[in-house]
Formats: C-alpha cells, sequence, structure tokens
C-alpha cells in the first residue's frame, strides 16, 4: 500500500466527516452563538478563563494527543495494518470525536460541570460519587504510564552507561517550555497581546528554546527524571491555567503541527510503500486475539475516555462562544485520528524508507532493533523523512524526541489537573465542606494534588508495559460510561441521542471482556506460574477489581436512568 495514499484517502475522509457529520450533530443538539458560557459567567482567572477558539483548541488537541496515538497504532499493528486503520477512522468519526464534543457540549450547557457533577443531576449523588471514585483511580494510571515514558525518553544515558544526546537535548527543550511558558503566559496577561502576533511570538520562542537545548543537552538519568517530571506536574495541577497549562499547551501545539507536516510533505517527497502485512490473522504472534485487544491498544485516535476529561473539566471553563464546540470537541479529535494514521504509514514504511536510502544505516539499526519502543520507530522514521527537507538528522532526532515527550507531558499536565479536581469533588457535598475538617483538609487542592502524584508514583514503579493493557481497558471503560452518560443527559433535556447508543454497547463489551482478561492474566501469575510482585501486580489487580466493579454500578444505574427516562 502507498503511504501517501492512505494518507491522502484518510484526510479526505476525515474532513468530510467534519463538514458532514460533525455539522449534523451540531444541528441535532443545537448550538446557541448568542449564549453566555460558563467562562464567562463563572470568570474566575484560575480555571474558568475565557479563551479565543484557536487556545481552547490548541489546549484541548495537545492535551488529548497524548502517547496514545504514536503506542497505540504501533502496538496494534501486530495484526497488520488495515485493521488499525480501519478502527482508527471509524472509531474517531463514530465514536470518539462524537464523545469529545458530546462530553464538552453537555458541559457547556450545564454550567461548566463536570461528567460527574452531571451524573449527580440526571443520575444521583450515588452514581456521582462512584464515577468521581473511578476517573480518579484512572488518572493514577494514565499519571504512571506516561510518568514513566517520558523519564524513558529523557535519559540521558544508556543501558551502558554512554551519553544520549538527542534525549539529553530533549530534556533541555522540555524544562525550557516550562519557564518560557510561565513567562509567555505572563507577558499575555499583562500586553493583552493576540492574533498574528502571538501566533509569531510563539513561533520565535519554540524555535529559540530548540535551538538552546540542542547547544546545552542535560544528562540526567531516568530515575531524576521521574522526580522532575512529577514536580513539574505538581505545579501544573496547581497554577491558573493561565499562567502555566494554557501557555504552554499554545505553544507546543505550533511543534505538533508542524511536525505533522513536516511528516507529510517528507511522505510526499519519499513516496513511501508501506511494508508491513495488511493483516496477520486474528491471533497475533504473540498470542493476542484482535478481539477485544485491538480496540483497547488503540485508544488515543480512535475513543479514549480521558478525553471526555478535559472536555468537561477543563476545555469547557474556557469556551467563550458555543459556535467554537465544534472545532474544538470534533475537529481536535479528527486531527489526532490523522496523527495515527500518520503514524501507521511512518512505522509501516521504516523497511521501505531503509532499503532506498531515506533513512540511513544507524537510523535503520535504531529503527529495526530488537525491543525498539513505538516512541523510537515513529521518531526515526520522520526523522529521516524530515532530513530530506535539509534538516540535519541529529537535529530532527533531538526535535523528534522533544516531540515524544511533549506528546506525554501535555497529556500529564492535564491529568494531573483533571486527578485533582476529580478528588476534591469525591468529597465534596455541599455543607459537609464547611462543617467537617477532615474533608476540608482532602479537599484542600495541594494535599488533593499530593495524594493523586503519590498514588501514580506507585503505580509508575512497575513500567508503562505493564500497566498500558490496564490503562487501555480503564479508558475505554469510561468512555463506555461517559457515552452512557451523555446518552442520559441527552434524552433528558430533549435531545437526539440514538447515535450514542451503538458506541456505548460496543465499548461496554470490549472493556468488560478486556479487563476480565488483565485480572485473569494476574491471578495466573500468582497462583499458578509465579512472578507476582505486590507493589506492581498486586496493585494493578487492586485497581483492575475496583474498575470493573465500579464500572458495572455506574453502568447499571446510568443504564436503568436512561431507560426510564
Amino acid at each position: 500500500m502507498n503511504g501517501l495514499l492512505l494518507l491522502g484517502i484518510t484526510s479526505v475522509i476525515l474532513i468530510g466527516a467534519y463538514l458532514l457529520y460533525g455539522r449534523y450533530l451540531v444541528k441535532s443538539w443545537g448550538i446557541d452563538p448568542n449564549a453566555k458560557t460558563p467562562a464567562i459567567e463563572k470568570e474566575d482567572g484560575t480555571d474558568f478563563v475565557p479563551s479565543s477558539k484557536w487556545e481552547v483548541f490548541a489546549h484541548q488537541f495537545s492535551s488529548i494527543a497524548g502517547a496514545g496515538p504514536v503506542t497505540g497504532p504501533v502496538m496494534a499493528m501486530m495484526w497488520g495494518w488495515l485493521p488499525a486503520f480501519l478502527w482508527i477512522v471509524v472509531g474517531g468519526i463514530f465514536f470518539g470525536a462524537v464523545q469529545d464534543f458530546g462530553a464538552l457540549y453537555a458541559s457547556v450547557k450545564s454550567h461548566g460541570k463536570s461528567m460527574g457533577q452531571l451524573i449527580e443531576d440526571y443520575i444521583g449523588k450515588k452514581g456521582r460519587r462512584l464515577f468521581f471514585l473511578f476517573a480518579w483511580l484512572f488518572t493514577l494510571l494514565v499519571i504512571a504510564a506516561f510518568a514513566d515514558m517520558v523519564a524513558g525518553t529523557l535519559n540521558g544515558f544508556s543501558a551502558e552507561g554512554a551519553k544520549l544526546q538527542p534525549n539529553a537535548a530533549a530534556g533541555s527543550i522540555s524544562i525550557l517550555y516550562v519557564f518560557v511558558a510561565i513567562a509567555f503566559g505572563l507577558f499575555l496577561r499583562k500586553t493583552k497581546i493576540g492574533g498574528w502576533k502571538q501566533v509569531v511570538i510563539a513561533i520565535v520562542l519554540i524555535i529559540a528554546m530548540l535551538a538552546a537545548g540542542i547547544a546545552c543537552p542535560l544528562y540526567l538519568d531516568k530515575s531524576s527524571w521521574i522526580y522532575i517530571v512529577f514536580i513539574y506536574i505538581f505545579f501544573a495541577s496547581v497554577t491558573p491555567m493561565w499562567l502555566l497549562k494554557q501557555p504552554r499547551d499554545y505553544m507546543t501545539t505550533f511543534l505538533f503541527i508542524a511536525m505533522i507536516i513536516a511528516a507529510i510533505v517528507g511522505v510526499f517527497i519519499s513516496n513511501p510503500q508501506i511494508s508491513t502485512p495488511l493483516y496477520t490473522g486474528f491471533t497475533s504472534e504473540s498470542g493476542s486475539y484482535l478481539f477485544p485487544t485491538l480496540f483497547v491498544t488503540i485508544a488515543c485516535g480512535a475513543v479514549s475516555g480521558f478525553h471526555s476529561l478535559v472536555s468537561s473539566e477543563t476545555s469547557s471553563k474556557q469556551i467563550s462562544n458555543e459556535k467554537d464546540m465544534l472545532q474544538v470537541g470534533y475537529g481536535s479529535m479528527l486531527l489526532e485520528s490523522l496523527l495515527a494514521v500518520l503514524v501507521i504509514v511512518v512505522v509501516g514504511s521504516l523497511a521501505s524508507l531503509s532499503a532506498s536510502g531515506v533513512l540511513d544505516s544507524s537510523l535503520s539499526a535504531m529503527a529495526m532493533a530488537e525491543g525498539a519502543t513505538p516512541f523510537t520507530k515513529f521518531s526515526v522514521g520522520v526523522t529521516g523523512l524530515i532530513a530530506q527537507l535539509g534538516l540535519p538528522q541529529e537535529w530532527g532526532l533531538c526535535i523528534m524526541t522533544m516531540f515524544v515527550s511533549a506528546l506525554a507531558l501535555t497529556s500529564l499536565d492535564a491529568v494531573a489537573r483533571i486527578g485533582r479536581m476529580s478528588f476534591q469533588e469525591f468529597f465534596e457535598n455541599n455543607n459537609e465542606t464547611e462543617k467537617n475538617g477532615i474533608i476540608s483538609f482532602l479537599t484542600n487542592k495541594y494535599v488533593a494534588t499530593v495524594i493523586t502524584l503519590l498514588g501514580g508514583y506507585l503505580l509508575s514503579l512497575g513500567g508503562y508495559n505493564n500497566i498500558w493493557p490496564l490503562f487501555g481497558s480503564a479508558n475505554q471503560l469510561l468512555a463506555a460510561m461517559v457515552l452512557i452518560v451523555l446518552s442520559v443527559f441527552l434524552k433528558v433535556t430533549g435531545r437526539k441521542g440514538f447515535m450514542l447508543y451503538a458506541p456505548m454497547i460496543a465499548m461496554l463489551v470490549i472493556t468488560m471482556t478486556s479487563l476480565g482478561i488483565s485480572i485473569y492474566n494476574i491471578c495466573m501469575k500468582l497462583f499458578v506460574s509465579g512472578g507476582f510482585v505486590f507493589m506492581t501486580d498486586g496493585l494493578q489487580l487492586i485497581v483492575a477489581i475496583l474498575l470493573v466493579a465500579l464500572g458495572l454500578l455506574i453502568t447499571f444505574s446510568s443504564g436503568k436512568k436512561l431507560v426510564k427516562a
């Protein structure tokens, strides 16, 4: 299969979906451009911050486009590139984008309420608490998986102790991004500069940071980066959106889009052939079954429950006009689907890129090495493509390593904030917060953040490879529950919701099957094969059982309400 042709087909399909199906949803549900949004109603300078549609789009896209669009599609190609491609396109249009837009829409129409608060309004207080507990447990898995990925990506030393300049340079750039983002946020706050001037300043800052990072690499080991990552997401969780998160997301989005454009241009110039098999069979070489594993392996790019938390917890509090919701909610998801297909094209074409000389011997060795991670394969592939435009390969590899870490970091800082808010909202209960000192303590944003990050850190000790299957299942189960809640919201408020029913049922079946398999495999280690470690396997088993129990309880209560509504 020609990679350029596949990208072209994907682009046409996704653009058509946005113009046709996206607008159909808007027409079916209704949007009032003159309505006062929660960001304007409740502006507080911290969480509720009215912003332009491009700023909110940048926040939404950079937050949802984490490590998933790279990791998931590459891992899923064990069954061939066609099943992965079909799930990304179909899932992205009819599952993921609908969920993201629906969550954003429901929150904005409900005065900026989170998914848990919507559950309380339409299902009951018990469902609300169960959902927040589920969401909080899920954020721990995301924090654990992505923190381990980032630390491993920025590790400045190989297993043999040799210095890794691209990783170290990416580490320098990542740290610069934090401080420059704060300065940029303060500058924008004071000057009120917007439009093309803001764009130009952001691009200049990005180029300056890339140059400085490449010139001054920072060599730190993985354990040091773990601590740095957790310190960063602590501050990202408690600081105002406009000070750190929003300007960082804004600048990072330009980096993302530049990388996507450069890779597409590189694909156009190189015109690679996808050498990965079209379809390898229902069972992979490792013994994994296409169903349900494929559908939880690829989350970001198809459908991800985490996206609904971003939509309802942060993005809905920044929307200035309801007409911006289609671009932010539906459009950002389709762009992520395009990124996921781009990953398939690049990684699936590595053999042909190597044979044609696009990848030199050193890059080919990195990509084809046993144990090469999805990040490594994608980074090497894009580096080779970018080099066709005249950029030195060593620079390209540094920039791609930075890009990979930025993917995970933009999700990490968002999920740390969401985890903190979910923990707080679980304990908050009207006047009870004022009367009970313990609850007041637990709902303190600093205390809630520390507890959340501690849980994520303990789970991260197991490494992202062990966490990813559980993360994928929990993520998709969250998507199923959100789709049920949105169906209830739409039905109760007199809006059409039938387009959510098929995705809702499909995700419930997929996720419960996958979680059952995860629990079975961990129990086999505990009772049969051996190798069970409590701090890794034990914690994962506890979380998996809790997720299943909470998922069933929430699904039952929500489904009962949907039938009666």
